[in-house]
């Protein structure tokens, strides 16, 4: 079954780009998987999987105690699949309003210890985000680092392989690239997950400050249209300090979640003086007819490696 690319500027004919394949029920895509994202729309390639620990507080009821803070029941975690993979950049235009392109980034090695860079069109993809299709294409995918990591194999299914340079990539940057732990929570129809990074340490007026990004998908699982308005954070680390961060949206912007755009996705950062802490909140969204409710944001730790390196420098290649 072919299948046709999705959001084509106006006046252009639709254009068939591949085949759909078998989802995979057991069993992981591997590196060199075309895909096309069920969510996002966009095509993209794997690079490789990480296992992750999926905590599903929609699977086992929490209780909670006076400000959101979780009461002690275990949420035990389940062994689940993700991929880092590369976004083709023809698409990026199309899913910038609901999905950060340049979601993944790194800790710069410079003398300001708030430089940040991002490797655009990176992206991390759940395994049932995966709608899978081959082409007979040699270059299928436009990005950057497409040929530099993978190349043509037409006697391999998927008929790409990693390059050299992918597996020293991967290598090189597996401490800062790591998806270890997945936090998932539904409120009213609103599903949100949340991905923790640690980014690494720098020194900052004689202390150290420790780094995290966090990735943050919306998802509307019902069929009302609503709208995220605020935010609000509890952040706790471990030195003893509680903040308190509460503002309009997200990364400025105040989404739309309906049933023909039903996710919005989005990346943050936190820095701590402790090497750990923990995050938790709320958003507040508002119904078409301007009431309100709180959607919680599921509660998730904040860990440094042990045996903390220095983040990579410059271009991480």
């Amino acid at each position: 079954m072919s299948f046709f690319g999705r959001s084509r500027p106006e006046g252009k004919v639709l254009e068939t780009v591949g085949i759909f394949e078998a989802l995979k029920q057991h069993g992981k895509y591997e590196t060199g998987q075309l895909f096309l994202h069920s969510v996002f729309g966009y095509r993209g390639i794997v690079l490789f999987p990480w296992h992750a620990r999926l905590y599903d507080r929609d699977v086992t009821p929490l209780a909670y105690i006076s400000e959101n803070i979780c009461q002690s029941k275990e949420v035990k975690g389940k062994t689940h699949t993700y991929y880092q993979v590369l976004i083709d950049t023809r698409d990026c235009p199309h899913i910038s309003q609901r999905s950060q392109t340049e979601a993944v980034t790194f800790l710069a090695n410079h003398d300001d210890s708030r430089a940040l860079y991002a490797i655009p069109g990176l992206d991390y993809v759940s395994h049932e985000d995966i709608l899978p299709y081959n082409s007979t294409e040699h270059v299928p995918i436009q990005h950057e680092l497409f040929e530099r990591f993978l190349m043509f194999n037409p006697s391999k299914n998927p008929s790409f392989s990693a390059r050299d340079t992918l597996l020293a990539w991967q290598e090189k940057n597996h401490p800062w690239l790591e998806l270890s732990d997945v936090h998932r929570e539904t409120t009213e129809n609103i599903r949100v997950t949340v991905i923790p990074f640690y980014m690494g340490v720098r020194e900052a007026q004689n202390s150290n400050v420790y780094w995290w990004r966090y990735c943050i998908r919306l998802e509307n699982l019902g069929h009302e249209v609503v709208q995220l308005r605020e935010r609000h954070w509890r952040i706790f680390s471990l030195s003893g300090t509680l903040e308190t961060v509460r503002g309009r949206g997200v990364v400025g912007r105040e989404p739309v979640l309906s049933k023909e755009q039903p996710a919005f996705q989005y990346s943050s950062h936190v820095s701590l003086q402790a090497p750990s802490g923990h995050m938790w909140g709320t958003f507040r969204i508002e119904r078409t007819d301007g009431s309100h409710f709180d959607v919680r944001i599921p509660p998730f730790s904040l860990e440094s490696n042990k045996d903390d390196k220095a983040p990579p420098t410059g271009y991480p290649l």
